[in-house]
């Protein structure tokens, strides 16, 4: 771990003790301006007495936000914390760790530590993997708000990847200065640049670690940092500000995008999914508007161009209850019935034994069990043999009425409605070699209680996909 030199470090940001000179003036300066920014962005976005919990990592940018935070704290009035997430990708992990949780202390400011285990994915960089993860954990603390220190050359730095990267509006928007939530996500520092934090800090008389990953030039950020922004910046006076206004202008570009495809949408979106019709019925471009939106909102990534056309054209071209299976992350895109829906993957074969437990955990959802009396899965025929929860493994069938024949339960489902993806993980109940009941259609007759006869209610839960809030961020 590395670390500034440490000066004394100031007791309070207020105006700087007589006599008063010139140097004085200018530390106050370096200090008020970022204090002003910080104090700005709390009285338009923060309630007095909110829950603001600062992104520490301990390097310098997240050192003055804390600072600047504990120093504004009493004018208005926050309850502040800290967050630091520790990847262990570094051998200076532990230590940057102890950092943080000593320069808390200082200040009395609590700390909250995540240690996280980052697994990379395939055709996923380890730190790409450790960026998502650690904004994963931040958007799921249990705070207000979440402040972060990222500034005006993040920002530049983040637009100028995208715009490598091929990306549209909602990319080259960036990082936004606020995003409403729960917690909340705040930039206090966005329109400042590197230069205004370092004076900071010096005027304050700040430590911080450096990680020396930052120094790798194999990396994206860090090549455009170390090579690139020096050039612009010294050839275009201001370029951190004005990349950092691009992104303003590319976010109100990207919200009337948005805009306009929810006025595309309206009155095609319902539970089971979007209609095929609607998609359709629009240009290719607002088609492709349309869908990327859709998508986003159900918490997916917005998809490369080629992946995207590619989509586009099975959704449209396939018929409505085309067989159509789109992997997208971790999740897959089909169609039913005319709608187009996002779903988690259909599990594999499966089979558990039930052993009396309220609810069981299954590769496609959760099967409740409650006791009833007079209704249900009867207990007493239950208990003469096996329970045993099976995936569909074809050609069964289930008499549910006195009044209504044997039927496939194949067929069932399909006159149920039910997506082909959910029949696959749907699990059958079985009393030894005898099918006795399918969540959601009925209880088999021979299985059924009587009366006066206790019994169990079932109540299957499928995996729905979990939806996430994403958005640029910064490596």
């Amino acid at each position: 771990m590395a670390s500034s030199r440490k000066s004394p470090r100031a007791n309070d940001a207020s105006l700087p003790a007589s006599p008063v000179t010139p140097a004085s003036c200018a530390s106050y300066d370096r200090v008020a301006i970022l204090h002003d920014a910080l104090r700005d962005a709390l009285i338009e976005h923060v309630v007095p007495g909110a829950r603001v919990a600062i992104a520490l990592s301990g390097g310098i940018d997240s050192m003055v936000l804390l600072d600047a935070a504990k120093s504004l704290a009493p004018t208005h009035p926050i309850e502040l914390s800290a967050i630091h997430v520790h990847h262990g990708l570094s051998p200076n992990a532990d230590r940057w760790a102890e950092f943080c949780a000593a320069e808390c202390a200082t200040r009395g400011v609590p700390l909250t530590l995540h240690r996280l285990r980052i697994d990379r994915k395939r055709g996923r960089s380890l730190e790409a993997e450790a960026r998502s993860a650690r904004y994963a954990c931040l958007v799921a603390a249990d705070t207000d708000v979440v402040a972060l220190a990222h500034h005006a050359d993040d920002q530049a730095e983040t637009v100028l990847l995208q715009l490598l990267r091929g990306a549209g509006p909602p990319g080259l928007a960036a990082m936004p200065r606020f995003r409403p939530g729960r917690p909340a996500l705040l930039r206090p520092f966005l329109a400042h640049t590197r230069a205004e934090i370092a004076a900071y800090a010096g005027a304050r008389g700040l430590v911080w670690i450096e990680d020396e990953s930052n120094a790798d030039r194999r990396l994206a950020r860090n090549a455009l940092r170390h090579e690139i922004a020096p050039q612009l910046g010294a050839r275009f006076p201001g370029y951190p500000q004005t990349l950092a206004r691009a992104a303003r202008h590319q976010a109100e570009a990207a919200l009337l995008l948005d805009e306009l495809a929810a006025a595309d949408a309206a009155g095609a979106i319902a539970p089971e999914g979007l209609e095929q019709a609607r998609l359709a019925s629009l240009s290719p471009a607002r088609a492709r508007n349309l869908l990327r939106w859709f998508l986003r909102e159900q918490g997916l990534r917005p998809p490369r161009e080629a992946k995207l056309t590619d989509m586009l054209r099975q959704l449209v071209g396939g018929a409505a209850d085309a067989r159509i299976s789109i992997r997208v992350d971790d999740l897959e895109v089909g169609c039913h019935r005319g709608r187009i829906a996002v779903h988690v993957p259909a599990p594999g074969p499966f089979e558990r034994v039930w052993f009396g437990e309220a609810e069981v955990p299954l590769p496609g959802g959760v099967l409740g069990f409650t006791r009833a009396h007079g209704v249900g899965l009867a207990s007493t025929k239950v208990a003469k043999s096996q329970v045993t929860l099976r995936s569909r493994a074809g050609g069964e069938r289930i008499r549910l009425a006195a009044d209504r024949p044997t039927r496939a339960v194949k067929q069932l489902l399909q006159e149920a409605h039910v997506p082909p993806w959910m029949r696959r993980a749907l699990p059958l109940v079985w009393c030894g070699d005898e099918l006795a009941a399918v969540p959601g259609l009925g209880i088999a007759l021979k299985f059924q209680a009587a009366p006066d006869e206790p019994g169990w209610n079932l109540d299957w839960r499928p995996t729905m996909p979990a939806r996430v809030r994403t958005e640029a961020i910064a490596d």
